[in-house]
Parts: C-alpha cells; structure tokens; sequence
C-alpha cells in the first residue's frame, strides 16, 4: 500500500497538521521539522496526490510565467530567481515563451487558466488588454512586470528606466561625449520609451550636446552588429562619440563590430554605456560600462506580490514598486 501522509508524519515525529503544512507552505514549517518531514518522504516514497489537493485548494501549485524577452539573459536570469524564490514557498514555476505574438500569449495564458495556476507573472510586453481581461475574469492573481498595474487585484513590479537611461546618458556626457547615439529597441515598447525619455531628458539644454535616437527591429547582438555596420559607413563628421545602447545585447554587438570588425578605439573613438547588466557584460571584449537592473529584488518581489494577491480574500487596489538601478562604469566609457 502506498505511503500516505500520516505515514509520513509519524515517521518524522510530527503532527499530522505539521506534516500537511509542509506540503502546503513549507516556508512555515521549522528548518529541523522540515528536514524530517522531507527525509521521511523520501524513505517512504511517499507520492502525493496533488489532483486531490488541486481540487480542495482550488488551485494548483504551479506559477506561471509569460515572457517575450527569454532571447536576453537578463530575464533568463529573472526567471532562475522567480523559480528559487517560488520553491521557498512550496511552488513550481512554469515558464511560458510567446516570442512577442499576441495569439501566442493569449493561448498560453488559456492554458494556464485551465491548469488552474496558483498565480501569472507577466513579463516585458506581454500583458496586452486581453490577456488581462481573461486573467481578471477568472481572477488568477497576475503581477506585471516592467509595467504598471490599473485595475483592483493585479500588481506590478518594474525598474525605475528613465532615471537608468539618465544616468547613463549624463555619465557619457561626463566622459565629454558631444554626439550621442540611442540605439535600440522598438519605440512601442514603455520600458523602450522610458529609457528614450531618460537619455533626453539628460541631454536636454546641454550646450552642444546633440541626440539621435537610432531605432532597432529587435533587441539582439544581430542588430547590434548591424546598428554598428552603420555606423562605420558614415563620414567621420557623423558618427557619434557616444552610444546608449537600450541593452547589453546591443552593446555586445556593437563592440563586435566597431572593435573587432572596424578596429574602433572604445572608449578614445567612441565611449558606450549598455543597459542590465547581463552575466558577460564584464568579460566582453572590452569590459561594457552598463546600467544594472537588480534581478534579485525584481525576482523576488514578483513572487511576493502574487502571494500576497493569492492571499487576499478580497481584490484590493492595484499595488506598485519601482526599483532603482545602478550606473556600473567599467572600460567602455571611462575616458577620465
């Protein structure tokens, strides 16, 4: 006969009661229950039955999250967080890649709702008007992140972008960067925008200090390869002596193909600031100056929110926290 949880508690010398909340929230079970409770599992080879407890809950133990963005290391990154951070709380994360295509989305957002996910973590872009109608209409605890949540139960989590961008852009001006460049990302995208508007925003009345804003289809090391091509095409009368790239992607690129292809001197011919702060942006082939986005906390307050939203008897008003980002100068642009 297969181990049941009683087995289980009376092998670890726990209540039954103790036994049935590490299953459920093992985050409030002792360090020392715990690990007997998970040693006597695993002696028994006790299985639980979780269409019963989905059942009884209502819900299962499964958070869900949707993203556009994966192709970026960055949110690879978020992800691997939201996964550790989920487990504390007995959960099991369920990774969900749309590649930017609405229909996409929306299918994948159905199949969550029928899986009955414990909650949605929505991220870069993907939570368009129906994907949020639907999670509203079957009140699936949702937390955005990189947006801001309007509507009673949802919230949302998202990194403080224009005072990135601003601070990057100032940072080049510093290093005595007269023509800078922005270059990246589709303009339809907020965080894009954001970043756009922080590195006007610190051009702005600058005496002598001019701005380009040199759009991308994607966010990839392609186009940043292709953005530099650019360019080194250009008279030297035209090329900028600073570039803002929307992403450390972009920026990678462009060193490939300003340093590597061209022969460019980074920072003396052109100083670059990249933006996240991905595991490689300090062993590229000159170490990348970049704005860090602390991925821990953004990780780790996605998942909260949801708990918190999964814990509400009665939706609430919309909750929302911004982060600050961190200027990281390294060789890219340090001229001084």
């Amino acid at each position: 006969m297969p181990a049941s949880i009683r087995d289980v508690a009376r092998e670890a010398g726990v209540s039954l009661g103790t036994a049935s909340t590490y299953l459920n929230a093992p985050e409030r079970v002792g360090p020392e229950s715990a690990r007997r409770i998970q040693k006597a599992i695993d002696e028994l080879g006790y299985i639980r039955n979780e269409a019963a407890r989905q059942l009884r809950a209502g819900h299962s133990r499964m958070l869900a999250m949707l993203s556009m963005e994966l192709r970026n290391p960055f949110f690879g990154e978020v992800a691997e967080v939201i996964e550790q951070r989920a487990t504390d709380f007995g959960l099991f994360l369920m990774l969900l890649y749309g590649h930017g295509d609405v229909d996409r989305d929306r299918r994948y957002v159905d199949l969550a709702v029928q899986k009955q996910v414990y909650g949605m973590i929505l991220a870069s872009g993907s939570a368009t008007p129906d994907v949020l109608d639907l999670l509203d209409r079957h009140k699936v605890p949702t937390v955005l992140m990189d947006g801001h949540a309007d509507r009673d139960g949802f919230a949302s989590v998202a990194i403080d972008d224009v005072t990135g961008a601003r601070r990057a852009v100032e940072h080049l001006i510093e290093q005595g960067c007269r023509r800078i460049a922005v270059i990246g990302g589709e303009a339809t995208l907020p965080q894009i925008q954001e970043r756009v508007l922080g590195a006007q925003q610190a051009a702005a009345g600058r005496r002598g200090v001019t701005l380009e804003i040199v759009p991308t289809k994607e966010r990839t090391v392609e186009a940043g390869r292709d953005a530099g091509d650019e360019l080194v095409r250009r008279s030297v009368r035209r090329r900028p002596d600073g570039v803002f790239a929307i992403n450390d992607l972009i920026a990678v690129g462009l060193l490939q193909s300003l340093v590597i292809s061209a022969g460019w001197r980074i920072p003396q011919d052109v100083a670059l600031v990249g933006y996240d702060d991905i595991d490689f942006a300090s062993s590229s082939v000159v170490p990348l100056s970049t704005v860090r986005r602390p991925r821990d906390v953004f990780g780790w307050a996605a998942v909260d929110f949801v708990r918190e939203l999964a814990r509400a008897k009665v939706p609430g008003p919309p909750r929302h926290v911004e982060i600050q980002p961190e200027l990281i100068v390294r060789a890219s642009s340090r001229r001084h």
